[in-house]
């Protein structure tokens, strides 16, 4: 054991098992990082690409992370609250109108028009926690006419890109009743898109503009952005998703022509930054030390510890068990674990997966950070073996 209380024997059992992983195809590499008490151990195992070029998997490979992109823009959603420039409990409308005067569907799987007055206007608070109305809706795809008007309009949560700006993508999504009433039920995503709409327009600013001066540059985080200088694409890896009959692994994105390569039309605050273990890990100790990183105060300790405190009431999350797995609820922009029934169930962690092959958790309890950077897609809401086996691995190398 060393000062970070991690066995190095058992640490080496995290590598074991990891590499196995790789060495089976699961995935063509991986980069893993566990911290605590300010030592870090990393593993870079595996190569870039799955078809035998590539190379060797770098330490600093530059990941599309995807929804862990959620935490990071609701963190930094949390400078604005604190300067008065947003309020959690203040109707959005004001700046985004395009969503005011909202109409909700009488039922989810009924048609357009049989809708009726929102409640009440949608908040920040529901852009956050996501029970703004709208979002992913969990049946087969095309099964209700609001599935099918979201396809039309380009609105379902995804990995494609959007084509469009954000003044375009919210009068689609203004054009569409809700689900749900504001405030009623969790629905997966889009409130964390309509948050970065609302970010820019609070500041005046492009989302990517805001969040590199006020959020990355303080945290140090310089690989972190929603596109990718040409010097800095030599370290993105090849992206993949299994296929559905086989389980070979597609090609999905290459760096040589990455759309990461260029700004996008629509910077996602819910899917689109790319990142490093690196800079994940200075996001992850600043939200540790409670808003503290180097010194620098980024967030009060208040801003985090509401940020990371389960919101949700059991009726709120009940359609989205997949999600919650009977031991966890949601924060601002997190999952928030509340009851242990594993080895990495500790109440009060918390921290997301992102659909790109990507997990970042934080378990203050434990003082531990775990990183976990794949270029393999999930196929479901729930995390894959791998992503299990990194939790039980990285806990049961706690030796104090």
């Amino acid at each position: 054991m060393n000062a970070s209380g991690l066995s190095t024997a058992r640490l080496g059992r995290l590598r074991e098992v990891l590499t196995g992983h790789v060495a089976r195809g699961e995935v063509p590499g991986l980069v893993a990082l566990v911290a605590r008490r300010g030592e870090a151990y990393v593993e870079a195992i595996g190569t870039t690409e799955a078809e035998g070029g590539g190379g060797p998997m770098r330490g600093d490979a530059i990941f599309r992370i995807a929804s862990v992109s959620k935490p990071v823009t609701a963190a930094a959603a949390m400078i604005l609250v604190e300067e008065c420039r947003l309020r959690l409990d203040d109707p959005v409308d004001e700046l985004l109108p395009e969503l005011a005067d909202r109409e909700v569907l009488r039922r989810p799987d009924g048609p357009l028009d049989d809708a009726v007055p929102a409640h009440r206007p949608i908040t920040l608070r529901d852009l956050l926690t996501f029970r703004m109305g709208f979002g992913a809706v969990l049946a087969p795809p095309g099964t209700y006419p609001i599935q099918r008007a979201m396809d039309e309009a380009g609105l379902t949560p995804g990995p494609e890109a959007v084509p469009v700006g954000p003044d375009e993508w919210l009068a689609r999504l203004g054009d569409l009743p809700l689900v749900h009433q504001p405030g009623e039920k969790w629905m997966y995503h889009t409130g964390s898109d309509v948050l970065g709409v609302l970010m820019a327009r609070a500041t005046g600013r492009p989302l990517a503009e805001f969040l590199k001066e006020r959020f990355f540059e303080p945290l140090g985080m310089a690989d972190t952005a929603f596109h990718l200088p040409a010097g800095k694409l030599d370290r993105l890896p090849a992206a993949y998703r299994p296929d559905p009959g086989t389980g070979r692994l597609v090609r999905i994105d290459d760096p040589s022509r990455t759309r990461w390569a260029r700004p996008p039309a629509f910077p996602s605050a819910g899917g689109g930054l790319v990142s490093t273990a690196d800079d994940l890990l200075a996001f992850c100790t600043m939200l540790l030390n409670k808003g503290r990183y180097g010194g620098e105060r980024i967030l009060s300790r208040p801003a985090v510890e509401v940020m990371t405190t389960d919101q949700l009431t059991e009726e709120q999350k009940a359609e989205n068990a997949v999600f919650f797995g009977g031991n966890s609820g949601w924060g601002f922009g997190v999952n928030v674990v509340t009851r242990r029934d594993e080895l990495a169930a500790v109440p009060g962690r918390f921290g997301w997966n992102g659909g790109s092959g990507t997990s970042a958790y934080i378990d203050p309890a434990e003082g531990l950070i775990g990183i976990l950077l794949t270029q393999r897609a999930l196929t479901a809401p729930t995390p894959p073996v791998l992503f299990r086996d990194f939790w039980t691995c990285a806990y049961q190398a706690i030796d104090d």
